[in-house]
Formats: structure tokens, sequence, C-alpha cells
């Protein structure tokens, strides 16, 4: 079973989630790629499923006109996105996977900005595939990341 503990690096920046996640996915689109380096894995984290235990080196970047992206300013780990669009999803995090102390157990679940996905990245096995205008009327945002 997959840790309710995460953090960053070099250890600044700790977390404690409300109750263990259950899956994880991956994003493809271009800002989730520049900013990951790669695929953005991530855990769905919604409003108060989270409490930061040390978050002192924790920054924020408005990335786009709905979301930001927290990151610890000490050793450069990214974190989550978090919509802060209004909307039904406000707050809604996508937390970064690989900050968890533990992935045991999570099922890779949801691909999404699969209209995006560089022709070299493939998963195998069948899982939920979103395209940006799936994942805009989803979170009601209106606007490309």
């Amino acid at each position: 079973m997959a840790s309710t503990t995460g953090g960053c690096l070099c250890g600044a920046a700790r977390y404690r989630l409300t109750e263990a996640p259950t899956s994880y996915g991956a994003c493809h689109c271009g800002m989730c790629r520049r900013w990951s380096g790669g695929i953005e894995l991530g855990v769905q984290v919604m409003p108060g499923g989270i409490t930061w235990e040390a978050d002192e080196t924790v920054e924020t970047y408005a990335s786009s006109v709905w979301a930001e992206r927290g990151f610890c300013r000490t050793c450069g780990s990214n974190l989550f996105w978090r919509l802060t669009a209004e909307g039904p999803m406000q707050g809604m995090m996508s937390l970064s996977a690989g900050s968890l102390d533990d992935m045991s157990g999570l099922l890779f679940d949801t691909e999404v900005y699969i209209d995006a996905k560089p022709d070299s990245h493939a998963f195998a096995g069948e899982r939920k595939r979103m395209t940006e205008a799936d994942v805009m009327a989803m979170v009601n945002a209106g606007g490309a990341p």
C-alpha cells in the first residue's frame, strides 16, 4: 500500500496525506513535459487532503491563468501542480507521485492530454485516456496550460 507521507529530495519539504492514494496518472501536456523533464506522474489530492509538516522551502509559480506549480526552492524537487481557477475542482492538486515515500500498490489508471503525447511515449496496458478538451471540460478551466 502506498504511503501517506512524502517530500522533496533534500527533506526540507514534508507532507502527510489524509488517506493513502490508490492510483496515479500521467500528464503529457507541454507544460508538464517542461516542468518534469518528461511525463508528469501525479496523485490526485482534493482540497484538505494534504497537511504540510514542513513547508518553509515550498515555493509556487503561477504557470498559467488557471494553475500553479509547487517546488522546493532548496533542492528544486517538483512537488505539485494545483488548480487555482474557479470551478468545481478549484484547489485540486496533482502531487508528484515520485515524492511519496512509498508508491507500493498504486494503480496506474489515467493518462491526460493524450493528444499531446509524443509519438515515442507509450505505456503498456489499458487505462482511462483523456484529451486536452476532455480535461478542460472536467475542470471547467476554460484555457490550455
